[in-house]
């Protein structure tokens, strides 16, 4: 400020001397003031043309110009104008460089909640969609474009979550059915509302289809195996109560002490293949360096179907096992006959005494293993099958406790299976029977040479 208070006395001064010296000899007071008066004339133009060109650049970057070159050419021309244009320019970049940081930050936000695996969705205070990621487009059907500033309550028409907002407790959360639930595929989901700033709201969706049919799932083991182990438990209570009290012949004795031996049978039986399932999910993946001969594994599953049919009194007129050619299965030989022996003895369980049971083992051209068994038994409703491989799960459970069936068998044959890189595939026709085979990947499955297989055989 000092300089340009110079400057100006100076423009004065030299203004009052050209008057005086233009006006010599002829008013030293009228050249005077005249050269002052013109000095400060000339001043204030282009003081102000300087100003002019200032607010002109202001106002060409309030309505978004481009003033660099403006800016550039009053800043190199000097004096305060040009110092408060180039400061200006200078709070005008960082206010872009603040403006552009503040952007990617905020782009980079909304690409962490694009990728949310939560439905993410922003509503105002009259409830209206303000922004959703792709997550809840799919939850609730949205179209992220098509639907801004709808209210919620138009696209999510459940009544529990309408009875949700009515209530305004959003200290926890609400489950509706997804956009693409069916009662064949049903979908959950959990929302929950949580508010923020100026009575704004956050909306937040998961898929908890998967938490749901696992707690429906433990729910029905827990609810099974307590089932499963009572009802002998009440029959062995039964009948030692009845030893201990009434005075029982030889008969009667030994009838109840077979009855016993039976249901304790029974619940030796569940109980082992429950460890065999924890055995099963809790160990690692076999490996292919130990190798189980299928001649081997199948004269056992014979030895056990014979035995069964005796015991079941069916007496299968046809029980036939075809051993293939000789080969061997990279795999844990106990599971492998545990898998095998349970679609064995099932087919056993369910054919009538008039039906034929036919077990085989092929090698297929692709180098794969197939073992299969057929059963002419009353066959399986297509509604069943999806669900055969659940714990516990019996298409007639009148019949299977008949045969004695724990209902793990066909989910201890899936666990293997999948240990073993294998695929069980299911096929059954009412009143024709059932097919059961699973296929081995061609790295587990080699064939024997015939003095391999005398040298290997059992």
């Amino acid at each position: 400020m000092i300089n340009r208070w110079t400057a100006f006395v100076a423009c004065l001064l030299l203004g009052g001397g050209l008057g005086w010296w233009v006006t010599a000899g002829k008013g030293l007071t009228f050249g005077l003031a005249a050269g002052v008066a013109a000095a400060a004339f000339c001043w204030l133009s282009l003081d102000s043309l300087r100003l002019g060109r200032l607010l002109a650049w202001l106002r060409s970057e309030q309505s978004n110009e481009a003033p660099g070159v403006m800016a550039t050419a009053m800043s190199a021309s000097g004096g305060v104008w040009g110092e408060i244009a180039d400061r200006t320019r200078r709070l005008l970049k960082r206010r872009d460089e603040q403006y552009q940081e503040i952007q990617g930050r905020l782009d980079e936000f909304l690409a962490a909640m694009q990728a949310s695996p939560s439905g993410v969705v922003l509503l105002d205070a009259q409830w209206r969609i303000e922004w959703s990621n792709r997550m809840a487009t799919q939850h609730f059907g949205f179209d992220a474009q098509r639907d801004v500033m709808q209210h919620i309550s138009n696209l999510v028409r459940e009544p529990a979550f309408k009875a949700y907002m009515a209530a305004g407790n959003f200290s926890r959360d609400v489950v509706i059915p997804g956009n693409f639930s069916t009662p064949a595929r049903p979908v959950k989901l959990s929302v929950h509302v949580h508010s923020y700033g100026r009575d704004r709201k956050l909306l937040l969706s998961r898929d908890i289809t998967a938490v749901e049919l696992a707690e429906a799932m433990r729910r029905d083991f827990v609810a099974n195996v307590s089932h499963e182990i009572r009802t002998p438990l009440t029959v062995l209570s039964g009948f030692i109560e009845t030893l201990q009290t009434l005075p029982l012949k030889d008969k009667e004795r030994e009838r109840y002490l077979a009855l016993m031996s039976q249901q304790s049978y029974r619940m030796q039986t569940l109980v082992n293949d429950l460890l065999t399932l924890s055995r099963l999910e809790g160990s690692p993946f076999p490996d292919l360096h130990d190798w189980a001969t299928t001649g081997a594994l199948l004269a056992q599953c014979e030895q056990e179907a014979r035995a069964l049919s005796a015991v079941l009194k069916t007496q299968v007129s046809r029980l036939e096992f075809d051993l293939g050619p000789s080969s061997e299965i990279a795999g844990v030989q106990t599971e492998l006959y545990s898998a095998m022996s349970n679609l064995v003895t099932n087919a056993v369980r369910y054919t009538p005494e008039s039906g034929r049971v036919n077990v085989s083992w092929t090698v297929l051209p692709d180098g794969r293993g197939e073992f299969r068994v057929r059963d002419t038994g009353p066959g399986i409703a297509p509604e069943h099958l999806p669900r055969l491989t659940e714990r516990f799960y019996r298409v007639d459970r009148s019949r299977s406790r008949e045969t004695g069936g724990t209902g793990l068998g066909l989910a201890i044959v899936k666990h293997v299976a999948q240990r073993h890189g294998a695929e069980l595939q299911i096929e059954s026709v009412i009143g024709q029977g059932s097919s059961f085979s699973i296929t081995f990947p061609a790295a587990r499955v080699r064939t024997l040479q015939v003095s391999e297989a005398i040298r290997t055989a059992p």
